[in-house]
């Protein structure tokens, strides 16, 4: 069998290339076309010469980590990085209201409340307690705002709400009965989590935003997220680590997976700056 590349350009040698398309030519032979990736950078110098140049494009990449390892914070950059740089960015909070995620920004030095009246950022403050139909209104605000970058923080707590809110009572109860006609094996709230997790990832794939999504990661966890489901589901995972030794704090930034480029394979060490996250960038062996 005989496989044609074609390029949407001249491939400059440094960009990454992935198939947009392959078709059967004949029996014989498969065209392949594939275009450029583009890159969305992070903010976090250190993280996007790991990645080559950034995050590929429209990826939705999972920051997993335990408690105190930065994953709000690590999200926070990415979308003031991208403001800085006129692109407008949704934060959804489970977890913080808008004032104090602009208390939060002020420690680095970030003026997230001039951000916001700029219309450059803004804060999506899902009340787990309200019971309201969020992914319409989510959807709602993401055609009207046309963000480039999303955050969702926290993707364990969202989940567990919408579980146990409107979405589950309705929609996920309806997937449940659907299923129970094709099989007659118990539906567990476990599935039942599965499910509504992975409609809303599709949902946000949708909009094809670079979008960040923190899920807790207990210590020495054998899975990746705190749903277990989140890894596979996601184009990408970074993973956060902190360890404590007597006075000394030591964490590492670890690439698990990067759809669409080659990335720096072993753990980084990083710190929690003034200015928020930095990474060694002597460690790269890129």
């Amino acid at each position: 069998m005989l496989v044609i590349l074609s390029f949407s350009s001249n491939p400059p040698t440094n960009k990454v290339f992935k198939p947009r398309r392959c078709y059967l030519v004949s029996q014989w032979a498969i065209r392949c076309v594939f275009v450029a990736v583009s890159r969305t950078k992070t903010g976090i110098e250190g993280l996007d010469k790991a990645l080559q140049g950034g995050l590929p494009e429209g990826n939705m990449v999972l920051i997993s980590g335990g408690a105190g390892t930065g994953k709000s914070t690590f999200c926070m950059q990415f979308l003031v990085h991208g403001a800085q740089n006129n692109e407008r960015g949704v934060y959804i909070s489970t977890e913080q209201t808008e004032s104090e995620l602009i208390k939060q920004g002020l420690g680095f030095g970030w003026d997230l409340e001039s951000l916001i009246k700029r219309g450059l950022i803004k804060v999506v403050f899902y009340d787990i307690t309200g019971g309201d139909n969020f992914l319409k209104r989510l959807d709602l605000i993401l055609k009207e705002f046309k963000p480039k970058r999303i955050v969702v923080d926290s993707m364990s707590t969202l989940t567990d709400a919408m579980i146990v809110g409107g979405l589950a009572e309705h929609d996920a109860f309806s997937m449940v009965q659907i299923a129970e006609t094709v099989s007659p094996i118990p539906r567990t709230e476990q599935l039942i989590a599965k499910q509504i997790l992975y409609r809303l990832l599709s949902s946000l794939r949708a909009y094809g935003v670079t979008t960040m999504l923190t899920s807790e990661l207990f210590e020495e966890a054998a899975r990746l997220s705190a749903d277990g489901v989140s890894e596979f589901i996601a184009d990408g995972v970074i993973v956060l680590s902190y360890l404590g030794v007597g006075s000394s704090v030591f964490r590492s930034v670890r690439i698990r997976k990067m759809r669409y480029t080659d990335h720096e394979k072993g753990s980084l060490r990083y710190e929690m700056s003034p200015k928020g996250i930095t990474i060694k960038i002597d460690d790269l062996a890129l």
